[in-house]
């Protein structure tokens, strides 16, 4: 209890979270925006690229790291996640898309392995791949735990050449089973 962790997420649920612990999760993983993320540091005689390190890297690619995520999703006993990422690898091959996709599922196992019976489960993403996400979450904690899509608005959009300003980002909200906590937030 009160502890932070700081590493890959699927190695500390694995090795330092037990089962049914959680009550809520709010994910916030890397959105495959195909950015890296620096934290800046405010320093006296360092120039700009100087006083910063990457944070994360939110590129992906398909890699060794992709390849073990794949053959690990084809021995969890789940068919409808296999199914439906054997589906996309057929219909995406070996793209970054299906690289952020098969690293996301196998952390999705995990998560739904640490949430307790009445827990809830928020994963913030955008609609770059948001659609991809529900599916995998369909499969992983089942279609009728389900419970809603949040649009989260943002203040202001950033015009992008030849196309529309992104100006939203999507929360999909999922429940282990239908008997989970909710409390109005009225």
């Amino acid at each position: 209890m009160n502890r932070l962790y700081y590493g890959d997420n699927l190695d500390v649920m694995r090795k330092e979270i037990g089962s049914e612990v959680a009550d809520l999760i709010y994910l916030d993983p890397p959105f495959k925006s195909a950015l890296d993320f620096n934290i800046l540091f405010k320093t006296d005689g360092l120039g700009p690229d100087e006083a910063q390190m990457t944070a994360f890297k939110d590129t992906w690619r398909w890699d060794e790291a992709a390849v073990k995520a794949l053959d690990e999703i084809q021995d969890i006993p789940n068919p409808r996640l296999v199914n439906i990422v054997n589906a996309l690898q057929g219909g995406m091959e070996q793209t970054p898309m299906l690289a952020y996709l098969v690293n996301m599922a196998i952390r999705l196992v995990e998560i739904r392995r640490v949430l307790k019976k009445d827990g809830s489960l928020y994963l913030h993403c955008d609609p770059t791949a948001s659609h991809y996400l529900k599916m995998i979450m369909d499969a992983v904690f089942g279609p009728l735990s389900f419970r809603n899509e949040i649009i989260w608005r943002r203040t202001g959009s950033h015009n992008k050449a030849k196309r529309w300003a992104p100006i939203h980002d999507v929360l999909l909200f999922y429940v282990k089973t239908d008997v989970y906590q909710w409390n109005d937030p009225r």
